[in-house]
């Protein structure tokens, strides 16, 4: 956890910051304001206010879909437990997902500035679980074994085809899920050193 810095006095005025998404084709974007008041938000039927000082928790992560591959997510926590995530992409159409990355980053660059102004303690964290993340490295391990046994009798028997076609799926697997890993390793930041890895 990380002592926010600052006084206890108001946040200055809004300067309008805003972002918006839409999470799936049916239904309203997905609205979220910096107020002079707090983190304002209309997400469905639900809507409201988070004062600043509120805030208990952030959670950086990348989240890439078979739709996008480079997408983000934040995940913000209230002292109340309740939980709001905002994602870095928005819906257009059925075969379109627009990825926002200026304008979700500036978003949650600013967040954390408002944040980091007022009393309090907050968690912020980057990646995945560490359980979620350490079950990730075990079937990465195990798919890992697997493949270099099928590779070493691919080879044995002299299937020079197999044999590129599982070094094909190795170096797209790793390439794929790697990335996704090393960018989502469990971490703590601070509000001075914003992990790169998990903003557009």
């Amino acid at each position: 956890m990380f002592k926010r810095s600052g006084s206890s006095a108001n946040v200055a005025a809004s300067d309008g910051t805003t972002y918006a998404y839409k999470a799936s084709l049916v239904g309203s974007a997905h609205r979220f304001e910096l107020t002079e008041y707090g983190l304002s938000f209309h997400v469905g039927r639900k809507s409201g206010i988070w004062p600043y000082a509120d805030i208990s928790s952030v959670r950086l992560s990348y989240r890439p879909v078979s739709m996008r591959s480079r997408r983000f997510r934040a995940d913000i926590g209230n002292a109340s437990g309740e939980r709001i995530a905002i994602l870095s992409t928005t819906w257009q159409t059925v075969a379109l997902m627009e990825p926002q990355d200026r304008d979700y980053r500036a978003f949650i660059v600013e967040l954390h500035k408002r944040v980091a102004s007022v009393e309090g303690r907050i968690v912020l964290t980057g990646g995945l679980r560490p359980w979620i993340y350490n079950a990730g490295l075990a079937v990465i391990g195990l798919v890992a074994i697997a493949m270099a046994g099928l590779l070493a009798r691919a080879v044995a028997v002299g299937e020079f085809g197999g044999v590129l076609f599982i070094a094909g799926f190795a170096a797209l697997f790793g390439w794929q899920i790697g990335g996704f890993i090393l960018r989502n390793k469990p971490r703590n930041y601070s509000f001075d050193d914003l992990p790169k890895e998990l903003l557009p």
